[in-house]
């Protein structure tokens, strides 16, 4: 932002989070500039209440910026029952419950959720202006409640004092905002993009590794399975259950201190190990399976078969894991087997279970796995290793930057919208 220059003058806000303002800036308050209202949520008991001719918004609503049509709709019945108001076309709609500071203008007239306050088009606050406003201006009116969560209701909205120009100047500083804006989530889409396409070549490399080997040149040979092909000649095709061995061990003995593993724990698809609360914890469960070092977990859960994980130590983790003890090809491998997509889909196949349907070790067991020699699996392993670093490594780079871009973007909308850039195309107007 440094090539945009402050206003020539500037005076005393009065208002601490504020500081100084732009000396010709006005204060405003929403009280006494602007129309809110505050929707509500008919009872999803009543059927008669949905799918009716009007719009009703709801935070899933709000995510693309602008609302039309809403995912779902209300009838007359639920109009006249609940006595709501209608907000009218041009609002802007705000978040101020669990989720705060969403926003999106209104493109046609709709009823709100009880999440969601409405404020309508007026002659003092361009909405455009306040589209980008009111997630800096509002929040800093919010309380924490008694779980040291942040608390906005209507009287505390309606209470929120700030400053702002004449609208032909608002709406310039909005049009700004959205060039800048724009520009900047072009950035992060393209560099979103690239990380998509760097996650698919670190998969390619490693479902080429362990299947193909790093050799070139080596001579092939038909697989007999057709979802692998031809693998190199030299090696063997096994069932998981020859290359590994169930874990079967449980224990209700869960001391504090002993390292435990949840499927929450685990992140999809790539096997690093996140804990959400800390390595060292006890567990909730009643019942938990035991692993020792390098052992690989599997979740078995169906929506969970992308997580698989390495032991670094001897703990205890969800039974909804299979604890694996390979023995006949390195952890590592099996590891990389197992978060391969065609392997995830053969196993998919075999879950049972009509509410949670889960994969077990016979059909985990059955799914072929490619044998290199020893020798070569630990080169396998180091290569995957090498590649997968310089690609993770790009990525971390990547996201980071996307992150500081991110930051950019809220600095530059707080700057705007408090007067501390001037924005304006004709500096003497």
């Amino acid at each position: 932002m440094s090539h945009y220059r402050p206003y020539s003058a500037y005076k005393d806000s009065g208002v601490e989070w504020i500081g100084e303002v732009p000396e010709h800036w006005k204060l405003r308050k929403v009280a006494w500039d602007m129309k809110m209202t505050i929707g509500w949520t008919p009872s999803t008991k009543n059927r008669h209440y949905y799918d009716g001719p009007y719009n009703w918004v709801s935070i899933a609503d709000l995510t693309s910026g602008r609302v039309k049509k809403t995912k779902q709709t209300i009838t007359q019945l639920a109009v006249d029952e609940m006595k709501g108001t209608q907000a009218p076309a041009g609002s802007l709609l705000f978040s101020y419950k669990l989720t705060i500071g969403m926003v999106a203008l209104l493109d046609e007239p709709a009823f709100t959720n009880e999440a969601i306050a409405a404020f309508y088009p007026n002659k003092t606050v361009e909405m455009s202006f306040w589209q980008y406003a009111a997630p800096v201006i509002l929040p800093q009116y919010s309380r924490k409640n008694i779980y040291d969560s942040d608390l906005l209701n209507q009287d505390l909205m309606n209470s929120a004092r700030f400053f702002a120009p004449a609208n032909k100047e608002q709406k310039a500083i909005a049009d700004a905002i959205n060039r800048e804006t724009t520009r900047i989530d072009t950035l992060i889409a393209k560099k979103t993009r690239f990380i998509e396409l760097l996650k698919e070549k670190r998969q390619a490399f490693i479902t080429h590794a362990v299947t193909k080997g790093l050799d070139l040149h080596v001579k092939m040979k038909d697989s007999g399975v057709e979802w692998i092909g031809e693998v190199p000649e030299h090696w063997d095709i096994t069932p998981i259950k020859r290359a590994a061995n169930l874990r079967n061990l449980r224990t209700n003995d869960n001391p504090n201190g002993v390292e435990y593993i949840g499927l929450e724990d685990v992140e999809s698809g790539s096997g690093k190990y996140s804990p959400t609360e800390g390595n060292s914890r006890q567990s909730e469960d009643s019942t938990v399976a035991v692993f020792n070092t390098g052992d690989v977990l599997y979740g078995k859960l169906r929506p969970y078969l992308k997580k698989a994980i390495i032991a670094d130590q001897d703990g205890v983790c969800s039974t909804e894991f299979l604890v694996l003890d390979s023995h006949k090809v390195a952890p590592d491998l099996l590891q990389k087997w197992l978060l391969t997509s065609d392997v995830t889909q053969q196993i998919e196949s075999t879950c049972e279970g009509a509410k949670m349907p889960r994969a077990d070790w016979e059909g985990v067991g059955s799914v072929p796995i490619p044998v290199p020699p020893h020798d070569e699996q630990k080169l396998l392993v180091e290569a995957i290793g090498l590649e997968t670093t310089r690609i993770d490594t790009l990525i971390e780079k990547t996201q980071r930057s996307i992150e500081l871009l991110k930051e950019r973007r809220s600095a530059f909308i707080t700057a705007a919208v408090t007067g501390r850039i001037d924005l304006r195309e004709d500096k003497n107007e």
